[in-house]
């Protein structure tokens, strides 16, 4: 069963009888049903009758209604209502524009707006570089998806992707300063979701693609970096493979081994699983096995898939054909990005020693943290509840910060190396163990750390392009 958490937080108003142990009784019976208690407030007093606010995480819907049943149950005690918290933040969206002028009088107006504006737009209209310190352009990224890869739910739409997409801009904003609009696009087209991305380019730095379903996703970062002028970054690919890649660099300090003697299996080969395994290469992997759903991808298969079929020349070196549980027999690093409950204790246990484990299928692992810790050295998950969570926003919004600051449109492999070697360092020698091997998301350096990282790499090859 799953732990309560945040994400079911819910509140319960309750009226109850105003004696002395009634709140103690309320707190019993919520946590006898399973949940945690945060918080637990009197808003209303009266001479025989108070009313409480209950606050506390569930594991979902059906628990929340144990929970209620449980507190009804007292004598004397009625439960009013009772309020998802998660619905409640959600209400009205996330996300608003602010002006960061003031409009104070007909002075600020004539320059805000008509007539001084004209004089900005012709300058812009001589010379349309100028719209990036003259606009909003100079700090606004799209976050573009056509809803058909949205966390673990899958294809559900551009309209229940949106509480996705305002989330990532919110993320935008709060870490990097970066002013970032959702853009939910109602076709499953390549061809229209390339052309619609080209025709709103003019307003945004940079472009974020997000949630699109594998293979097309490939297809369409690439055909946007090539055809636009502004950067373009698909966070499931090289987000994720950023903060793996830190991740491990940091877990293999831990366990006295080298990326380039180290055997590594990759479970999924979609967006998320060829970026890893190309960076894992790019920074020195030497035997990386990537499993499918039908086993290893090697070289001595047809595929009709362009990226398979490069993962197969370019990975599994010794000609390995078998299944992923296989596979794992005297592997170092098991890298997940697939489904859940895929492998088993006996898995796990059949792995080299000091292994390392970064279960990151979501919102249920590859393989139970816990029973993946009896075995493995260092494991890790994309969730929050667990050690050593490898979450993506320590790599956008320091990516995009950089990439803005920079004023670059290229996004290279140097760049995806340095921003994980930046992120991996602000754990410092004397804090890395076991189960801290990457920052938290909350650390407050990380993205500046970042966005040095990709100024300073951009620097570097502007410097010797203009020498040759």
């Amino acid at each position: 069963m799953a732990n309560p958490g945040p994400g079911n937080s819910i509140t319960l108003r309750i009226d109850a009888p105003s004696n002395f142990s009634v709140t103690s009784e309320l707190a019993a019976a919520a946590a006898e049903a399973g949940a945690a208690v945060t918080a637990l407030d009197v808003v209303e007093s009266h001479p025989k009758t108070i009313v409480v606010d209950l606050t506390c995480n569930t594991t979902g819907e059906e628990h929340a209604e144990r929970v209620r049943e449980a507190i009804d149950a007292l004598e004397g005690v009625t439960v009013r209502l009772v309020s998802d918290r998660t619905f409640l933040m959600h209400l009205g969206g996330k996300l608003e524009v602010v002006p960061r002028v003031p409009l104070r009088n007909r002075d600020d107006l004539s320059r805000a707006y008509t007539p001084g504006v004209a004089r900005v737009c012709m300058a812009i209209a001589e010379d349309k570089s100028k719209a990036r310190q003259l606009t909003v352009k100079r700090n606004a990224i799209a976050v573009v998806t056509d809803g058909t890869a949205v966390l673990g739910l899958g294809d559900i739409g551009p309209e229940a992707a949106l509480p996705v997409m305002e989330g990532k801009a919110a993320l935008f904003k709060q870490f990097a300063n970066v002013d970032a609009w959702p853009v939910c696009l109602d076709t499953k087209d390549t061809e229209e979701i390339i052309s619609i991305v080209k025709a709103i380019a003019p307003v945004y730095g940079g472009v974020n693609l997000e949630d699109i379903a594998a293979p097309r996703c490939f297809e369409i970062e690439a055909r946007l970096r090539e055809e636009l002028d502004i950067p373009v970054f698909h966070d499931d690919q090289h987000g994720t493979a950023i903060v793996t890649l830190a991740a491990l660099g940091n877990a293999l300090k831990v366990v006295g081994k080298k990326i380039g003697d180290v055997r590594i299996v990759v479970s999924g080969v979609g967006a998320a699983g060829n970026a890893i395994v190309q960076l894992l290469l790019a920074e020195g992997a030497r035997d990386i096995v990537a499993c499918g759903r039908d086993g290893a991808i090697h070289s001595g298969a047809e595929y009709t898939d362009a990226h398979r079929t490069e993962i197969a020349a370019t990975t599994n070196p010794r000609g390995f054909q078998g299944t992923l549980k296989e596979a794992m027999v005297d592997a170092d690093v098991f890298i997940g990005v697939s489904a859940p409950n895929i492998l088993g204790e006996d898995d796990i246990a059949a792995m080299a020693d000091d292994a390392i484990v970064f279960a990151m299928a979501n919102p249920t692992p590859e393989v139970d943290p816990i029973i993946a810790s009896k075995h493995a050295a260092v494991v890790a998950t994309g969730r929050s509840d667990f050690p050593n969570q490898i979450n993506n926003v320590l790599a956008f919004p320091g990516v995009f910060r950089g990439l803005l600051d920079a004023g670059v449109s290229d996004i290279t492999a140097p760049m995806l190396v340095a921003a994980a070697e930046a992120i991996a360092s602000r754990v410092g020698d004397d804090e890395l163990n076991a189960s801290f091997i990457i920052p938290s998301v909350f650390d407050p350096l990380v993205a500046g750390a970042v966005a040095e990282a990709i100024v300073r790499v951009a620097s570097s090859a502007s410097s010797a392009s203009s020498k040759e």
